[in-house]
């Protein structure tokens, strides 16, 4: 984790807390040292966090610091439990981790009503055998997307024919319980989806992409959107 990521994370958990909390259990729970989390914690003092207390004690922060630019109903609520658990069964668990560690961060935001009312949230989604395991990184996809990193990989199509395919990856879809990589097809010279689990041998490849307007995720898009009229 990065330094900064760290610092605003030791914040929100401070906002979830009720009571001071002592260095050591700070250190525990973000994996590094007493004297880390000592160096932190005056870093974010020094910044203009208003956290009280001292080492040895235990630290707690005043919970008018950071008031939320937005405010949430219940059923927004509702909705971003349900997606954040949807990511949680239908993903990886690096990306699970990242949604849980958002759901308590919005919920050191709320008051204590609408706090009330995630605590009463009965929309849900559960895991399901119907998932289909794939052989990829998840989350390594991801960042290659996120990188414009061009990916090669071994693909089997539905005529369980296989060939060797590298592309421009631009995003991945979601057809429960099936989940779609699209690109750049550059074998096919054109947009090409596919399935995750018919891909194997993934590879993020040395070179990267920059956007090019006919191969873009935008264009793509306005493909989809004119097949499906």
């Amino acid at each position: 984790m990065r330094r900064a990521e760290r610092l605003n994370d030791i914040v929100h958990h401070l906002r979830r807390m009720h009571h001071a909390i002592t260095a050591q259990t700070l250190a525990d729970a973000f994996e590094v040292s007493l004297r880390t989390i000592y160096r932190d914690i005056q870093d974010l003092i020094d910044s203009g966090v208003p956290i009280l207390g001292e080492a040895g004690v235990g630290y707690i922060i005043d919970k008018k610091y950071h008031l939320p630019p937005i405010m949430f109903d219940a059923d927004e609520l509702e909705a971003i439990a349900l997606g954040i658990g949807m990511v949680s069964n239908w993903t990886d668990d690096k990306f699970a981790a990242k949604a849980k560690s958002a759901y308590l961060k919005i919920q050191a935001t709320l008051p204590a009503t609408l706090l009330n009312e995630l605590h009463q949230i009965s929309t849900f989604s559960a895991p399901s055998h119907y998932k289909i395991p794939w052989q990829v990184e998840f989350t390594e996809v991801r960042e290659c997307i996120r990188r414009k990193q061009r990916v090669g990989f071994t693909y089997l199509d539905l005529n369980n024919k296989k060939t060797q395919r590298s592309i421009r990856p631009i995003a991945l879809i979601s057809f429960s319980p099936i989940w779609l990589l699209a690109g750049w097809c550059e074998l096919r010279q054109e947009f090409r989806n596919f399935r995750l689990d018919r891909i194997s041998n993934f590879n993020a490849l040395p070179s990267h992409f920059t956007d090019e307007k006919d191969k873009s995720l935008t264009t793509y898009l306005k493909l989809v959107k004119q097949e499906q009229l």
